[in-house]
């Protein structure tokens, strides 16, 4: 990547480099690490001098892989870091084995410290089994929320790009990174220096902490309808206790036989059987992320019988529930084999 020399904003005071050490999980997510460390590196061109380090840490001390298989060297082990530098947990895949007690115990050491902690991706999860997340807003992928959600009742999870709550951040992985440490210029350096760096990573619209992580409604269907997105977002926020399609009808004011014509036309199957494939979702969800008990994922889902629940959860996955923990390899995966990006 080149920079323009007009684009260059060189600051004749020397400034005092501000340092990021980034704890890299076993199998941590590339996209989410690259995200962060990339602006730093930018800013620093930009700016004409070294106004951000970093240092690359793992449990090892020697070599980090990621979960495409590339391998990074390590600059340091789980050693004291200085207590202005900012510690940044990079997770991916398997998040729950590689949150060990070794790690764990480094992240409540270095937090009793006061060191600012912030966890890319899944590294969110290791805060929070670290207990470094109570009381506190905290986000992390989508995909991972429900999980999250029924471990951790202590945290006030949104579905925000990022968070930043005190000396805890947190940030959905991909490139919600990037929109954090954008954000982090911005503070440090000035808006036109943040605005330089996104120009330069090609990055148009830089989004803030009031963003939500998944697309809207309409444009995840692919259908601009607004009843029918108002009734999808209803379902989505009623799995636990589904509503009927008269209900649902009734509050967006149409009649239960025009509910069924409007998902037919528009998704190809009825209310009711939307609203299962949502439900037999995030069943799947908690049972690959917790280890909550089938029968317990059941009522969660919305499910009065383990046996429904089976029975549906056969019909569409063409497997049990049982044997779908079975495949994870473990009785308490945790937020394990979920998020690739």
């Amino acid at each position: 990547m080149t920079l323009s020399p007009r684009k260059a904003t060189p600051v004749s005071k020397p400034v005092v480099p501000r340092r990021f050490v980034f704890l890299l999980l076993d199998r941590f997510t590339m996209l989410a690490f690259a995200s962060a460390i990339e602006p730093l590196r930018i800013a620093n061109r930009v700016i004409g001098q070294p106004a951000y380090s970093w240092r690359l840490a793992g449990e090892n001390g020697v070599e980090a892989v990621c979960s495409n298989g590339a391998a990074f060297k390590l600059d340091m082990g789980l050693e004291e870091i200085g207590r202005d530098d900012t510690l940044l947990v990079v997770g991916g895949i398997d998040v729950q084995r590689a949150s060990n007690r070794a790690v764990l115990n480094w992240l409540r050491r270095e937090a009793r410290r006061g060191v600012t902690i912030g966890g890319l991706c899944t590294g969110s999860y290791a805060l929070a089994k670290a207990g470094l997340l109570d009381g506190r807003k905290a986000t992390i992928h989508w995909e991972n929320q429900d999980g999250f959600l029924e471990e951790f009742e202590n945290i006030n999870l949104t579905k925000s790009v990022f968070v930043m709550d005190g000396n805890r951040w947190s940030c959905a992985g991909g490139t919600s990174s990037l929109d954090l440490m954008l954000k982090v210029i911005a503070a440090d350096q000035g808006e036109e220096i943040a605005n330089t760096v996104a120009d330069q990573l090609i990055y148009s619209t830089p989004r803030t902490d009031q963003d939500s992580q998944r697309l809207s409604i309409p444009t995840r269907i692919g259908v601009r309808h607004p009843k029918l997105s108002q009734v999808i977002q209803m379902m989505e926020a009623n799995i636990e206790d589904p509503m009927s399609p008269a209900d649902l009808a009734e509050d967006v004011g149409m009649s239960t036989r025009q509910l069924e014509r409007l998902f037919r036309r528009y998704l190809n199957r009825s209310p009711k059987r939307y609203y299962m494939e949502l439900r037999l979702q995030k069943a799947r969800n908690l049972l690959m992320q917790t280890d909550m008990s089938v029968i317990n994922v059941a009522l969660a889902c919305g499910f009065a019988s383990p046996s429904h629940f089976s029975k549906c959860y056969r019909s569409h996955y063409n497997t049990t529930p049982y044997r779908e923990r079975g495949t994870q390899g473990s009785p308490a995966p945790g937020l394990t084999n979920r998020l690739s990006i």
